[in-house]
């Protein structure tokens, strides 16, 4: 491996070392060491950030442009250390690995022009009037300010886009806040090389140090401490739902209760609709079948559940099942979401209505797809079938009638997206699902797949709970900037004392 990871924590532009450490568990190649987090650590990052906050809160948009401009060439200085290594960490193929570095540095590269126009800051303007009676009226300017030092966890399954330089902390870093990056131990070195890059952004644009830290994990007292900071003012994280929700209710404990922006889970249900199911039902089948098993399924967007009517499902199912037949085992990111993947398919195998069309399950984390089928009456009354199993499985539901059709889409938890396969024979019942599923998730597709997060001004990943703690929120696109300023109101202050106004 050319690059050799150091294994420190990066706080306020100076590698710490911790007293203990641990082992990376890589796909492939010898494990490294890594320094696991202390409460001290946490503190020292945290109120540095503050210092930072100090400056860099109240810096002019073209220096936070030029810093996010910088951290995007610095991480295509590291292109190929970068790929190589998250290859070896993640056992994700090279050419994912630098399709996600992309993403990267085009959201930061985003970010950096989208905050050049002041749309964002969502100024707003009420004149004084004092003429008014009985009382003159005063002068009102709103403008969005940056919110303080923002808390970022690492994703197990974006070790780029959602980690380190990620959605998060791109976003946070634009809107004006210092970030604390929690590193994710499943890709430690990957975000190392990464908090580097961003460190010699912070050094050529003569950033204060304290705006960027990585501490790596190792620990949980790590993440709650950093999340139960007096100075932290929000959390950006991207993880499983019982972790995520541990944070969540931490956030809410604390004496000031902070929002948590967690994107948590979701079975992203597809309804195939009569028209088109007849119409093209192999092509739909085996375009599913594509999506559920990319990156072994291990996408939050990973389309779980196919909807449709009884009796129009024959080809569908049989496409599906040719082409997940056919698909070998591949590798998940960690030994811990092999294992949880197994239990799910044993679970799943386990609930009586169920039947299983292609068997799967996780050798060490080697993943090979699951397909199941079963009809909306069992469906309706186990509600384990719509919990969201993280990797290569596929639930079809079949459904009596429209009415049918209809109470699944109204028992579905939030979701972070639900997609319509339809024809033009078929706008009635889209538009009849339409109000009910606006309710249920963040984004609705028509005739595609969820899998590909696209990244855009008009974008929304997020939804009603559990696929997120915020249902107002986004963690992609210019608006997840929005999570990290607060509106203020200036009463009759001269426009000197108002920045960017």
């Amino acid at each position: 491996m050319t690059y050799q990871p150091h294994g420190n924590h990066f706080v306020a532009g100076q590698l710490v070392n911790g007293d203990e450490t641990f082992e990376s568990e890589p796909a492939s190649g010898a494990p490294s060491k890594y320094s696991v987090g202390r409460v001290s650590d946490v503190n020292q990052a945290v109120e540095a950030a503050e210092d930072a906050f100090n400056s860099y809160g109240y810096s002019s948009r073209q220096t936070r442009a030029d810093f996010l401009n910088s951290i995007a060439d610095e991480i295509e200085a590291r292109a190929d250390d970068i790929t190589e290594i998250g290859v070896q960490e993640t056992g994700l193929p090279e050419a994912r690995l630098n399709g996600e570095r992309g993403r990267t540095t085009g959201q930061l590269r985003l970010f950096a022009k989208h905050i050049m126009s002041d749309d964002y800051l969502d100024k707003r303007h009420q004149e004084a009037l004092p003429d008014r009676a009985p009382a003159p009226g005063p002068e009102h300017k709103l403008i969005q300010r940056p919110i303080g030092p923002v808390a970022v966890f690492g994703a197990s399954n974006f070790p780029l886009a959602f980690s380190t330089a990620g959605g998060d902390t791109a976003s946070a870093l634009a809107a004006g806040c210092p970030v604390i990056v929690k590193g994710h131990s499943a890709h430690p070195g990957t975000s190392e090389i990464v908090a580097a890059a961003i460190s010699a952004a912070v050094e050529k644009q003569g950033i204060a140090p304290g705006v960027f830290s990585l501490i790596q994990g190792g620990s949980r007292k790590v993440g709650t401490s950093l999340v139960q900071h007096p100075l932290i003012k929000a959390v950006g994280f991207t993880g499983s739902l019982g972790g995520g929700r541990a944070l969540f209710d931490l956030c809410a404990a604390r004496d000031e209760p902070i929002p948590f922006f967690g994107e948590l889970g979701s079975v992203n249900p597809m309804f195939l609709l009569p028209a088109a199911i007849a119409n093209r039902a192999s092509e739909m089948g085996t375009g599913w079948a594509g999506s559920l098993t990319m990156g072994a399924g291990q996408f939050c967007t990973n389309p779980g559940i196919a909807v449709g009517m009884k009796g129009t499902l024959e080809a569908f199912t049989s496409a599906a099942q040719e082409a997940m037949d056919a698909q070998g085992a591949q590798t998940m990111l960690t030994a811990g979401i092999a294992s949880a993947y197994q239990k799910g398919v044993d679970e799943f195998g386990q609930c009586s209505g169920v039947k299983t069309l292609v068997s799967g399950g996780a050798n060490d984390r080697d993943a090979s797809p699951m397909l199941c089928r079963t009809d909306a009456s069992v469906w309706l009354n186990q509600p384990q079938l719509s919990e969201e199993v993280f990797g290569p499985l596929g639930l079809i539901v079949e459904v009596e009638n429209e009415e049918q059709m209809h109470a699944v889409a109204k028992k579905l938890n939030g979701q972070l997206t639900c997609t319509l396969h339809m024809d033009n024979e078929d706008t009635e019942l889209a538009r009849s699902l339409m109000p009910i599923l606006e309710r249920k998730a963040g984004r609705i597709l028509v005739n595609g797949f969820p899998t590909g997060v696209e990244v855009s001004d008009a974008m929304v990943h997020g939804g009603p709970y559990p696929a997120s703690t915020n249902f107002g929120a986004t963690s992609v696109g210019t608006l997840s900037i929005r999570r990290f300023l607060r509106p203020v109101c200036y009463q009759n202050v001269p426009d000197e004392l108002v920045l960017d106004w």
